[in-house]
């Protein structure tokens, strides 16, 4: 965020143990100083990667003039939306709307999250850019739900982003992990989900350090029995999983995960983009 000031006023510092911080400088932790060099900016390439396929999970810009309060119906600032897009896409990336990172869950409702996804894959196809959408449960009232109502909200999200064009990445819900008694629920869910897909799609495995309603995702709070669930849904269903996008935070467990992949274990692909270091 930035903060902005009137004509001849001074800006804002942050203060903090140690003496204000210019706006060149950041104060770290134990009053440790680090001096911003500013950036010289990135050539665009002229031409897609080969080597491998990389999505932004792009945020969402609010409308500053709109009521986006707590309750309240979602504004979007549509035009700076897709305009960082746009961005990104001219970088060779691809675009992973609607995830978490776009504030979904946090003030972002299901009416101006499908709304973004039909708008982000039109300007997709404008510009001939990659786009993934998520896929969740969102729209069911806070608590708990059925397993049928469950399975019935990610179906009718999964038509809709189908229907925008984009490929869907089936995100993790909270209302499967306060409904699931054990794996077998996660299991039976996910494998109408999968055989239901028209093409395949993009798993996504969010752990509870992210959001902790989804302690126990996949059956187990232990991450080396739920792993062997995800692992036997994969090869159930490998013609149906372009990849999966593992956010754990835990180094050793997702480079782990990616070697046993490329092993054979299983085909598809494993995507760490929140490893620490």
């Amino acid at each position: 965020m930035s903060a902005t000031s009137e004509p001849g006023s001074r800006a804002p510092q942050s203060r903090t143990k140690g003496g204000p911080a210019s706006a060149t400088e950041v104060v770290l932790p134990a009053g440790r100083r680090y001096r911003l060099s500013g950036g010289s900016g990135f050539a665009r390439p002229s031409a897609p990667a080969t080597s491998r396929v990389a999505y932004a999970a792009a945020h969402v810009v609010a409308d500053a003039g709109a009521e986006n309060v707590p309750g309240a119906p979602a504004a979007v600032d549509w035009d700076t939306t897709l305009a960082f897009r746009r961005h990104l896409w001219s970088y060779g990336l691809g675009v992973a709307e609607a995830m978490d990172t776009a504030q979904r869950g946090m003030g972002l409702d299901y009416p101006a999250t499908r709304e973004l996804i039909r708008r982000s894959a039109a300007e997709a196809r404008a510009v001939g850019g990659r786009i993934v959408a998520g896929v969740g449960t969102d729209q069911l009232p806070a608590g708990r739900a059925t397993l049928s109502a469950v399975t019935a909200a990610y179906t009718e999200q999964l038509d809709d982003v189908r229907a925008a064009g984009a490929r869907p990445v089936l995100m993790c819900s909270r209302h499967l992990a306060a409904a699931a008694r054990g794996p077998e629920d996660y299991l039976r869910v996910y494998d109408k989900l999968l055989t239901a897909a028209e093409e395949p799609v993009v798993l996504h495995w969010l752990g509870p350090m992210f959001d902790p309603a989804l302690t126990g995702y996949w059956g187990a709070v232990d991450l080396d029995l739920a792993a062997d669930t995800v692992v036997e849904l994969i090869k159930a269903h490998q013609s149906r999983v372009d990849g999966i996008k593992v956010s754990l935070l835990d180094a050793d467990r997702e480079v782990a995960l990616r070697a046993g992949y490329r092993r054979g274990y299983v085909s598809t692909p494993v995507t760490t983009s929140t490893i620490p270091s």
